[in-house]
This record gives structure tokens, sequence and C-alpha cells, in this order.
């Protein structure tokens, strides 16, 4: 089931990003008394009372404004809304209510969504503040009194979100379904993808909503197994605008992957590697998720002999912490090459999920160290004591040694790649923690 997003929405100078910032614990968002400092949506993970979201913070709401930049913001805020379980509306109690307020606020009633109305810079402590109480005015709720410099009124806040979740016993698929997610920028083939695999080889096809409103579940059956996939096309952006937006923006993809066991990276043969695919990929090895790189619009490529062998190369200089990914070439526009997905869709999902004994690991730990010492430093040598698998999804191994100081990063990637030569994890990241003598050893 996917994570719960809550987005951070007002008009600017507010407070949002410090709100935001404040919540998550972690200085993420840029913070600065200007109007407009953040453009794009940012987002953190949050965990409130057992249950964990997606926090977003947004570019301030500046409605009728006429400035490219801040209309620009103005989109970005209203995908975060589009996409939200539920909404956060900061406004200011040292400035009172004004016409952007209750502009912001028509806007967040017309969306349907749960608001929750934080009324910031609440700083002092005691009673009510009694400038809280034209709030009401807006329509949304009990105001919460809230400080983000001083961390007043947060767990209430959180608390009020929480209450409007959804329950976490939503649908559920047979085990053996694996959730394939499509993502990638704009207009590289995502829906023409999905829509040559249904339309064409389908068995058993259902259409079930979604959890973000763009998103549509398919379900699909063929002989190589059940699969179920969100499509993520509603990335995709008509006007220039909206399409610069989308440059700065990948929450939709963020949704799509949270929920997937296998991502389908989409690039655009035409184009290579963009900055964007960078970005949508990255999202997907940071998630510890089984990935296939599938270079679509082959068909339109002039080739020679070695056309295919560098784009690979140049894939792999580009993407170069991916490279555990299989690629593909497809056209989905003719169907070329678009029926091997499914063996190595197959294929990457059964890695990402491979569990392997830890006799097996110590061994391949005692030959690797045998070849290559472990690094020293200042004549104190690193030792290594075990290796033991504690996850999948991505594999996650734990490594005890005497000293994590001396286990230098180089280190642990001859170990990892020591790993992939005998048990291949083809198509998966892999997690490594480094624990010394004395470390507690829960994970």
């Amino acid at each position: 089931m996917a994570k719960p997003i809550v987005a951070i929405v007002g008009r600017p100078n507010v407070g949002k990003s410090m709100l935001f910032n404040k919540l998550t614990g972690k200085r993420m968002a840029i913070v600065e008394d200007t109007p407009g400092v953040t453009r794009d949506r940012i987002y953190g993970e949050c965990d409130w009372n057992g249950r964990s979201f997606a926090l977003v913070d947004t570019g301030g709401i500046e409605p009728g404004t006429n400035s490219e930049m801040l209309k620009f913001m103005r989109r970005q805020a209203e995908i975060a809304i589009e996409t939200a379980t539920v909404i956060i509306m900061v406004v200011d109690v040292t400035v009172g209510l004004t016409a952007a307020d209750s502009e912001v606020a028509a806007m967040l009633k017309r969306s349907k969504k749960p608001v929750v109305l934080a009324v910031n810079k609440c700083d002092r402590t005691g009673g009510v503040n009694p400038e809280v109480y034209e709030f009401y005015s807006l329509g949304l709720g009990d105001p919460i009194e809230v400080s983000a410099v001083h961390g007043h009124g947060t767990g209430d806040i959180l608390d009020a979100c929480v209450e409007n979740f959804p329950d976490t016993d939503d649908e559920e698929y047979d085990e053996d379904v694996i959730k394939v997610a499509i993502i990638g920028k704009p207009n590289v083939g995502k829906s023409s993808l999905l829509n040559r695999i249904l339309g064409e080889e389908r068995v058993i096809v259902s259409d079930v909503a979604g959890t973000t409103r763009d998103a549509i579940d398919s379900y699909f059956e063929n002989e190589f197994g059940k699969y179920l996939f969100i499509d993520t096309a509603g990335m995709r952006r008509k006007s220039k605008v909206d399409d610069a937006v989308e440059k700065y923006s990948n929450l939709r993809s963020v949704s799509a992957i949270e929920r997937a066991d296998v991502c389908l990276i989409l690039i655009d043969a035409n184009e290579g590697v963009t900055e964007q695919d960078t970005k949508v990929a990255g999202l997907a090895h940071e998630a510890g998720k089984a990935c296939i790189i599938v270079v679509n619009k082959w068909d339109m490529v002039e080739k020679d002999t070695n056309t295919m062998q560098k784009m690979t190369d140049d894939i792999r200089r580009d993407l170069s912490y991916m490279t555990y990914a299989p690629v593909l070439f497809i056209s989905a526009l003719t169907g070329q090459r678009v029926d091997k997905l499914f063996e190595m869709v197959n294929a990457v999902s059964n890695q990402n999920s491979m569990r392997i004994t830890t006799g097996m690991l110590n061994n391949i730990l005692e030959d690797a160290t045998a070849r290559v010492q472990p690094p020293t430093d200042k004549g104190r040598r690193l030792k290594i004591y075990y290796m033991t698998q504690v996850g999948v999804k991505p594999p996650h191994f734990v490594i005890f040694c005497n000293d994590a100081r001396l286990f230098h990063f180089s280190y642990q990637r001859y170990l990892e790649n020591q790993i992939r030569a005998v048990f291949g994890l083809t198509g998966t990241p892999i997690r490594i923690t480094i624990r010394q003598k004395g470390d507690k050893e829960e994970i």
C-alpha cells in the first residue's frame, strides 16, 4: 500500500518551509524571509504514531499572478493538492487573514480533500491567541496554533493529519502479483507501452482506481505471470508552462515507485539520458526497487552495427549508480521486444527478493578478504568478523567489524562486487550496513 501524502500549502512567506523542516526533522527546504524561495516541491519522510507518510513542501500560491515563475509555483502547488491525501494550509497570525488566504482556502475546498489549518508564528505560550479566531472565517474547521520556529503545536498538526489517513487494510493483491511502475519524464511513451501490453497480449484486464488521482492500476495476466501495472502517465503536460513545471516535479513517480516491486525506467532513444531521467532513476534506486532501463522509440533511431552498444555505454556512464540494471531496447509503437519485458520483470523481481544464507556469505567474505586485504590506517587494520543478510527488497547485508571508521567505501564496494559476482543480483540495488564490535545488532 502507498504511503499517505501530506502537502503543505499556503500563500508565500507564511513559514511553510520552516514547518516542513520542523516536521521532517531535517533542514531539507530552503528557509528565507523572501517570498518565492521554494519554487518547486520538496518531499521528505515522516513518522507519527506508527504511521509513515510523505510530506511535501510547495512554493507559495499567489492567486491571479502574471509572473511566469509564480505561475509555475502555483501549478506545483496544484499538483501537490491533486496527489495529496491530506493538506496542511499554513497562514500567518502576525499578518492576519488576507484576501490571498481566502482564495487559497477556496481552492482547497474545491479539491474536497481533508484540510488541516495551521496558524503559524504563534510563538508565545499560554492562552489562545485571540487573533487566531478570525481564521475560522476560512471555513476549514478549527485553526491549530503552531510555531514552526519553536515546534509548538506540531504534534496537534500531525495528530489531525493522521486522523484523516485511510485505513491500512485497503485491497491487497495476491503475493504472486508483481507490481510494476512505468516511470519516466513526460512524453517518453509510458502510456503507449501500457496500451501495447494491455491491448495485444492481455488475458485478464481490469481497471482499479489507484491511490493517486491520475494513476490507474491495470491488472494483467499472461503465461509469464500476474502483474499490476501502475501507470504514471499523469506526469504528462501539454503546455509549455506545465512542461516546465514537470521538469522540477517527481511526486507522481514517487507515489508509483513507493507501491512498486519493479520499476521500468523509460528513456527516449532520440534524446538519450537527460537530467530529468537521472532524477527519476535516482528515485527508484534510492527506494531500493528492482529496475529495468527501457529505451523506447528504438524504431525511430538510425542505426549501424555499433548504435546499440554506444547507447548502452552512454546509459552506463550517465546512470553510473545503476550498473546493475539491465537495459532493454524496445518500441512501444511497433511492439518490438516488448514481449521480452515479462521475463526480465520476473528475473529482477526474484533477485530483489533473494535471500542468501549466512554461511554462504561468510565463505564469500573469507575468500574476498584473502584476495584483497582489508585496509589499514595509522597501523590499525580493519578486521571483519562476519556478514549476514537482514532484509530483502532490496537485499540488505550487515557486516560486523572492529572499527567502522576503517571500513573505506572502496572496500565496501569491492565486497558488493564480490557478492554480485557469485549471486548475480541483477536488476536490484544492494544495501550494506557496517557495524562495529559493541554496537547493538538491531537493524
